[in-house]
């Protein structure tokens, strides 16, 4: 049976796999779960087959995987998979519907990125959050500072005068403990090596400039 295989459907996971396999006619030649540690092995033992997954998390690795193995991985997005589950959603009942889903000729697929193009996306992502962390940092620190009626212009021209108060422990308007908190926040304070909050965040390009020129 397994020898007949042509077409799969693979749910994936962070430990165990479901996999839905189905011979050339349609008729249902392999039914399974499997181990982390189980699926490369198992995919090897197959004859080259179609091979479809959901485009989500780890997705990108698992093709390149079976890809190198011989197989025709496509990626399919999660909403486009859905109105091809037949019963009550769980991890048999979607790789059954992957393994349909993957055989529609007007099936649109996430095409696979290689780990250069994850790298970048990557970064993007990570300087995004950043950029949002200190988004979040800095109206923080407005909020605690206006309690005591501290106020500054909108922008960072403004986070940088409160950051200056901060630092300025002659400053009785902000209690010691009170200080404490900002000024962890804001990466300042007495002892610390304050942080430039004008400083923008290097791009995904300028960062590969940076290794290439190291």
């Amino acid at each position: 049976m397994m020898s007949n295989v042509t077409t799969i459907g693979l749910d994936i996971a962070k430990s165990v796999f479901q996999v839905h396999g189905v011979d050339a006619a349609g008729e249902v030649a392999v039914r399974r779960k499997l181990t982390r540690g189980r699926v490369l092995a198992f995919f090897k033992s197959l004859p080259r087959c179609l091979v479809g997954i959901e485009a989500c998390s780890s997705s990108h690795y698992w093709a390149r995987e079976l890809i190198a193995l011989g197989h025709n991985v496509r990626l399919l997005p999660a909403q486009y998979v859905k109105p091809y589950l037949k019963r009550q959603k769980n991890d048999a009942a979607d790789a059954e519907a992957i393994c349909e889903a993957v055989t529609r000729p007007t099936m649109r697929f996430v095409p696979v990125k290689s780990p250069e193009q994850q790298s970048v996306m990557m970064l993007h992502r990570v300087r995004l959050m950043l950029n949002r962390q200190r988004t979040q940092i800095s109206n923080a620190l407005r909020a605690h500072l206006s309690e005591f009626g501290i106020v500054a212009p909108i922008g960072r021209n403004g986070i940088e005068q409160l950051l200056v108060v901060i630092n300025d422990e002659t400053d009785a308007r902000i209690p010691a403990d009170a200080r404490l908190l900002p000024a962890n926040a804001g990466g300042t304070g007495p002892g610390r090596k304050g942080t430039n909050p004008r400083k923008r965040s290097p791009g995904p390009g300028e960062c590969a400039r940076d290794r290439a020129g190291s």
